[in-house]
């Protein structure tokens, strides 16, 4: 394994898209960890000379982070926070947008509207951990609402949404913290305050991940073009929180977009965003039977999908309370446990390009996955890497996670011999 990295300073990266496009440069944050946000730049460093370069620098007092690329071109995006912070407006989940870096041009992906009444395409509030569609068109990213958490925070529920390439959106901009931005963003998942016992109602959508290089392809024989998997909570009959997997079709068509299903798309003063016409989620996993019903939310980790579109990866404890990988097809059905055993699955987790391995952190190591028997490879030896980010180069033959060294989180590097 190689350390790439060397200053006395945190490097972070992000869960996945963290290469550029031809292999060569890794991009990062310089957060002390993933919970904090108090990074000033957005950088990348050569992997094969340990050059590093400033991308981006934030000014006025903002901060900015978790900065992924675009998989077809040297495009970056990040979460930015406000400028000149106060009392009445800080960093927070709902106070923070997406900024878009394209040679050395930086500009808003969404566009923010907090004065009734509401702009259709805007925002509410902050997005967060954007990531690129697999074309490079569009952009997923989780949410949380300024104008409901401002009425009551517990009604500030987090959700999923999607940037469109069919801007810009220019509100009127009646608040000092409002702004404009390039791309059309609607929520596509649906959620409650208070899910309905033993239903598929969630109260908060989360970890989402696209489906397929190019979609999945549905029992009838047709392809959907554009989908997303993401962890929903459901309630048990008996009242408990349960995270399952959920998935959400995406409408190709720019008019399906503008259109309002039976909420309006820009929300209203006592209700979240709405999906656009023509969104349909659907749940994907029941596990409310299970000895450990759900989802693991420990490790954090992201739904993946396979580049072929018929699998989808997650982690659920199998019988003795352990983190496993298992997959399902996006059409529904039963779950398939892939690894097993005391090591379990210890960090987030990527797909290699290829489609034939899963690359994660077991028992100190960064291993690869066979599919298909879940024989496991170990890359590196046993050492205390973050399980923040396994993250494959798309050409394969590498793979970055970070690592501590000196007290500072560092990037690295192994090859993957595929």
């Amino acid at each position: 394994m190689k350390q790439i990295t060397f200053a006395p300073r945190h490097h972070q990266l992000t869960n996945i898209n963290t290469w550029t496009p031809d292999s060569r440069w890794l991009a990062f944050d310089v957060r002390p960890s993933g919970a904090s946000f108090s990074g000033e730049t957005i950088e990348r460093v050569n992997v094969e000379t340990g050059e590093v370069e400033v991308l981006y620098r934030a000014a006025h007092g903002a901060h900015v982070g978790v900065v992924t690329v675009n998989p077809r071109k040297a495009q970056y995006v990040f979460i930015h926070g406000p400028e000149n912070p106060d009392a009445a407006w800080q960093y927070d989940f709902h106070h923070r947008r997406g900024v878009v870096l394209e040679n050395a041009l930086a500009h808003n992906l969404d566009a923010m509207d907090i004065t009734p009444p509401f702009t259709p395409g805007a925002l509410r509030g902050g997005s967060h951990v954007h990531v690129f569609s697999p074309d490079g068109e569009w952009v997923s990213f989780t949410y949380n609402d300024h104008v409901l958490h401002a009425r009551d925070p517990m009604l500030d529920l987090r959700n999923v949404g999607v940037a469109l390439p069919f801007g810009p959106v220019s509100p009127p901009c009646r608040h000092p913290r409002e702004y404009a931005g390039q791309y059309w963003c609607a929520l596509v998942s649906r959620t409650t305050a208070q899910p309905t016992p033993g239903s598929d109602e969630i109260s908060r959508a989360y970890e989402e991940g696209w489906v397929g290089e190019d979609g999945y392809r549905k029992p009838d024989g047709s392809v959907q073009r554009r989908a997303l998997a993401f962890i929903g909570d459901t309630r048990s009959v008996a009242g408990e929180k349960i995270p399952e997997l959920f998935i959400v079709d995406l409408p190709s068509d720019v008019a399906d977009w503008k259109r309002a299903g039976d909420e309006p798309l820009e929300g209203t003063e006592t209700t979240m965003p709405a999906p656009p016409a023509g969104v349909i989620q659907r749940r994907l996993t029941f596990t409310h039977h299970r000895p450990w019903p759900g989802l693991a939310t420990t490790p954090r980790h992201w739904v993946r999908s396979n580049p072929q579109g018929n699998a989808i990866a997650f982690l659920m404890r199998d019988e003795k309370g352990v983190a496993q990988l298992w997959m399902i097809s996006p059409n529904g059905g039963d779950a398939k446990q892939l690894t097993s055993g005391e090591g379990g699955v210890a960090s987030a987790f990527n797909w290699h390009p290829g489609g034939k391995w899963l690359g994660f952190i077991q028992n100190g190591c960064v291993v690869l996955c066979d599919v298909v028997t879940g024989a496991i490879t170990p890359l590196t030896p046993s050492h205390s890497p973050s399980g923040d980010a396994v993250v494959f180069s798309p050409d394969g033959k590498y793979v970055a996670w970070m690592a501590q060294k000196d007290g500072f989180q560092q990037l690295w590097t192994v090859e993957t011999g595929h």
